[in-house]
Formats: structure tokens, sequence, C-alpha cells
């Protein structure tokens, strides 16, 4: 259609067309139905209970002088980056609580942060829009070697490095993704398709390694192709503001984690929502959510202060992990899955 066309398109013609998108997207609909036979949690009945878990607080990171806002583990499964309100970044050595590097930042509300899979450079961004690379070495200033990588137009929510330190993939408030070079900062791909501000990315755990999947306020979680820059697939089901999405260490479902008060999981080949993990005395927000190394717990960070346990594919909830005395804005488990890290407002990590 030219552009000349496209102007005089008659008002009919769309009426139409939207008539004719409805009629398709309930066709799907019923077509999904149809395949939807049986629920996760009947699948699971068969399977044992969890009954025991020890999960408790082994250490305390204290030393930020407020909200902490982000962390992530080192490859080296010792070591922890962290990010908060104060505009200060810090390096722990998780086994021993001692602070291995300190860096401030040019601006507070430092929402991003993340390990490069050398474990020798951290990235980290914030309300500055900027994505800003630091080189990890003991003998000199970390700051002196810092790079900024890439900009947004609005702040940066979250970013992660796919597969190597030479590049960077980023989530905006500015409703884009963006793959830049670490070393050029050129932008290499840029992903349009939520309506309101990103909050959460992860990547596909495949070696290849050419998904990520997207959370945004927009309530919609979003499945790309690194390569294209295209969608190439949507769950829609969230009533609210999505803030943590993770996929499921066999690469087939995302967990997400949401203001509504709910957790869900999405099957990336079922096309639809398979699980959703609520209580009706559950009425907070959910900030942050990460599987155990097998798939089988979903650890979820809330509002109220507290981490919920779940069973992923029981639907039910198998601990409840008590502690900080403010919401829980992030938490991970270690690459090894022995530990789990949690970051609070209350200013600690655990």
């Amino acid at each position: 259609m030219t552009e000349t066309e496209g102007k005089d398109c008659p008002i009919e013609t769309i009426e139409s067309l939207t008539k004719e998108a409805e009629s398709l997207k309930k066709k799907l609909e019923d077509e999904r139905q149809k395949l939807n036979d049986v629920t996760l949690a009947t699948v699971a009945e068969r399977l044992d209970i969890i009954n025991y878990m020890n999960i408790k607080p082994r250490r305390t990171l204290k030393g930020h002088q407020a909200k902490v806002l982000c962390s992530d583990w080192s490859p080296d499964k010792r070591h922890i980056v962290s990010s908060s309100q104060d505009g200060k970044m810090i390096i722990w050595d998780a086994f021993t609580t001692n602070k291995e590097h300190a860096v401030t930042m040019p601006t507070t509300w430092v929402m991003a942060c993340a390990y490069a899979p050398s474990g020798n450079l951290v990235a980290c961004g914030g309300l500055d829009n900027k994505v800003t690379v630091y080189p990890l070495s003991l003998d000199e200033d970390v700051t002196l070697k810092k790079k900024t990588v890439g900009t947004h137009t609005s702040y940066m929510s979250c970013c992660i490095f796919p597969n190597s330190d030479q590049q960077i993939l980023t989530g905006s408030g500015d409703s884009t993704c963006a793959l830049w070079d670490v070393e050029s900062g050129q932008l290499l791909q840029s992903f349009h398709g939520h309506s309101a501000d990103v909050m959460s990315i992860d990547l596909a755990p495949s070696e290849t390694g050419n998904t990520f999947v997207s959370g945004s306020c927009d309530k919609m979680v979003l499945i790309w192709d690194m390569r294209s820059g295209q969608c190439v697939q949507s769950f829609e089901g969230h009533e609210s503001d999505v803030n943590s999405v993770k996929f499921h260490p066999s690469g087939d479902a995302v967990a997400t984690g949401s203001d509504d008060a709910t957790c869900r999981l999405f099957d990336l080949r079922a096309d639809k929502e398979v699980a959703i993990y609520s209580k009706e005395s559950i009425i907070f927000g959910v900030n942050s959510v990460d599987f155990s190394v097998s798939g089988r717990l979903l650890f979820a960070g809330y509002n109220d202060y507290t981490v919920n346990v779940w069973d992923t594919l029981k639907c039910v909830r198998v601990c409840l992990l008590y502690g900080h005395e403010n919401r829980v804005s992030c938490l991970q488990v270690s690459p090894d899955g022995t530990a789990l890290s949690t970051g609070s407002w209350d200013y600690t990590l655990r």
C-alpha cells in the first residue's frame, strides 16, 4: 500500500480490519484452549512434596547508606556486586563480607549492575540514562578506567552481558532494550515493542544464546531475537507492571514477578501461561524472581519484606524467608545453586 492510499484509508476498512483481527484473536484463543487439557499442578500431583528446606541467613552485608536496588553474583560464585540509591556500587566478598571495591557513581539511584562472564568487568547505570563499564583490578582505582558504553533517552533499569565481555544488553525507562558494543560504544541492535518502561531482562540459557526476555510496565512479557531485533513471542496475563523476568534453566519457560502480587510461569512451547503462584494472603508486589539450579524452586522477593519460595511444579509455597526490614528489591541464586542473595531497601544484602 502506498503512503497516499494509507492516508485516505476509509474508516469502514479500518473498522472491518479491526473486527477481523479480533475474530482471528478469538480463534487463536479457542485453539489454545483446545490444547489446554491439563494444568501443571495436576501433572505434578504424583511428585513428592518438598517439605524440608534448610535456608537460613549466613551473612549480612552492611555498607550501603541507602536502599539496595540491584545485585549480581560473580561467575566465581564468591563475589557480589551491588548498587544502591546512595550512588555507590560495592564489590563484596560474600564469604568474608569484606568490601573489595566501592565505586561512587555520577548519579544516585544506581538501578542496575551486572558482572561480565569473565568476572573482570562490572557494568552499572540508572538515573543517568547511561550504562558504564568498570574493569576490576586490585592494583589501581577502578574509576580511572571507567567507560560509558551506551546512553538511553530515559533511565537504565537493567543490564546483562550476553555470553561475552564484548557486548552488553540494557533495558530502559524509554521502553526499549538495546545491545551495545563494549569497546566502541556502538549501538548494535535496538528492540522496540514495549509501550512502557522495561523493568527487567534475562538471557535464554542456551549456549548459542540469541534469545532474551523482557518484562515491562505495559504488563507484557516479550521474547526477542537478538540478531534480528524482532520480538518473536509475547505473553500477557499480568494485571500490573512486570518487575522481574527469569528463564527456567531448561530454556522452555519464563517466570515473572509483578506488582499484581503474583508470579507466573509462561511456557514458550505451549505459547501460554501454565502456572500462577499466588495466595489470598499475599497482597504485595513482587520485585524479583529467580530459579533454583534444577528449576524446581522459584524464589520471589516481595514488598512486604519477605521472600517466598514456591514449588514451581506443584504451585504451592514451600517456604517463607523473613529477616529484611524493608522491601526485598533484588534476589539471585548463586551460579552453582548453593546460595541465595537478597538485597533490600533496609540498606543490607543477605
